[in-house]
């Protein structure tokens, strides 16, 4: 980007007076700045009539105590959490907390830098195998955070002269990091492999074309159908991307994601991930059998000016990505509860995403009767996550779920009944879509 210069002054007559090395127009009036909020009073507009409607604010509401990866108390009262992404409960794993307190005792809080610019831990270097062994893949790369992983490789593989087509439903990460690379971008309609293809089909072969999905995505639950999506980027020669966040921990035999669910890891060019769900804890990653995966650590800005994970938050992902390879009975329990619950809502006539996982959004008529069923259900001591436009698909509003291993059926019980609250209060107008 080019430097901007400051404007020349209106009148060359007007003299010019040091003050304190700072130069300014002699007798000159102060010149009025401009509103820079303005463009965000619609949005804080809206949002106040959000906490109008509710009572409280679903953005800042603050968890006054956490008893469990199940249970908080909210405004007084206990409540059962049901959005917090914590699909297998590891966040309160005893072996994780352990390993999580030594690497704390031996090595500190945190590692003030880069490792670009302070050198990488022990501790990373040893999670980066893990996870290249985790996934037989030959190469691994950690990041800061989950959004950080598709921020910075997505920026850094696209050039100017490559093209990147992401499904329309895509996490807000895999948006930005688009936005932050120079390739044109494509938008392709949500699980339409007919759309992909029409879309590869008008490209040149010589051009670098990356395809981007998700294994489970964040919102209704669907799965990508990756078997085709996987034929038609190898008929044009596109390289693929899976962004597991939502599916590492939940489908496979070993938890490895979609990927593995459906035997198509070799396929796959890189894998995304994120540590802070099934994980229970912080940190994102990339994971490829292309060598020159490397080269992304000079490359990526977000990878070289972020401070490094800490190692107390590497020790803790160490263990549970272990529990998780060698411990299916937290996936058997998450989907007996899955099985519970989706199937529930579904007997209650209420609109559920169309495929059966852990993350369940329930579709609301509108904005305000989402509204007012987030507050039935909090008052009835059920936390879910409120979705609205336009950070939702197709625009819609949202009451969305998702499971833990670590519920209890006493407690999905107790989920089912708020919902139907919800379904009576809506006066009929939820139906199954």
């Amino acid at each position: 980007m080019k430097p901007i210069s400051s404007p020349a002054p209106e009148s060359s007559t007007e003299s010019a007076v040091s003050l304190n090395g700072v130069t300014a127009q002699a007798h000159a009036a102060p010149v009025a700045k401009p509103d820079i909020f303005a463009k965000l009073r619609p949005l804080r507009n809206r949002h106040a009539h959000i906490v109008e409607t509710l009572g409280i604010d679903p953005v800042g509401m603050r968890i006054e105590r956490l008893d469990s990866p199940t249970e908080a108390w909210i405004e007084g009262r206990r409540c059962t959490l049901m959005g917090s992404n914590n699909y297998l409960g590891l966040t309160f794993n005893p072996a994780a907390i352990a390993a999580a307190d030594e690497a704390l005792h031996a090595s500190g809080t945190g590692t003030t830098g880069s490792r670009a610019a302070n050198g990488s831990y022990a501790y990373h270097q040893r999670l980066e195998s893990q996870l290249a062994e985790f996934y037989a893949c030959k190469r691994a790369i950690l990041f800061t955070t989950g959004y950080q992983a598709n921020v910075g490789f997505i920026s850094a593989i696209a050039g100017k002269d490559d093209v990147v087509l992401i499904d329309s439903d895509s996490h807000a990460s895999i948006y930005d990091g688009c936005k932050l690379g120079e390739a044109t971008v494509y938008h392709f309609r949500h699980n339409d492999p007919e759309d992909l293809a029409r879309r590869l089909a008008r490209l040149p072969a010589s051009v670098n074309k990356l395809v981007i999905v998700e294994g489970i995505y964040s919102m209704l639950g669907d799965y990508c159908p990756l078997k085709e999506i996987v034929a038609v980027a190898r008929r044009y020669g596109a390289y693929i991307l899976v962004d597991e966040a939502h599916a590492l921990g939940v489908l496979g035999e070993t938890g490895r994601g979609l990927t593995q669910q459906t035997g198509l890891g070799a396929e796959v060019d890189f894998i995304v991930g994120t540590f802070s769900k099934s994980v229970g804890t912080i940190g994102g990653f990339c994971v490829s059998n292309h060598d020159e995966l490397e080269t992304v650590r000079i490359a990526s800005r977000p990878y070289c000016f972020t401070a490094s994970l800490p190692p107390s938050v590497v020790a803790s992902a160490s263990v549970s990505l272990e529990r998780i390879r060698t411990d299916p009975s937290l996936r058997q329990k998450l989907w007996a509860n899955t099985d519970f619950l989706y199937d529930g809502l579904r007997a209650l006539g209420l609109p559920v995403g169309p495929d059966k996982s852990p993350v369940i959004g329930l579709i609301m008529p509108d904005a305000e009767s989402a509204l007012r069923g987030w507050r039935t259900l909090l008052d009835a001591g059920v936390y879910v996550n409120l979705a609205l436009p336009p950070a939702t698909p197709r625009n819609v509003a949202l009451l969305r779920c998702s499971l833990t291993a670590a519920h209890s059926r006493a407690q999905l019980e107790v989920v089912l009944a708020a919902f139907e609250r919800v379904r009576d209060q809506t006066a009929g107008l939820l139906a199954v879509q």
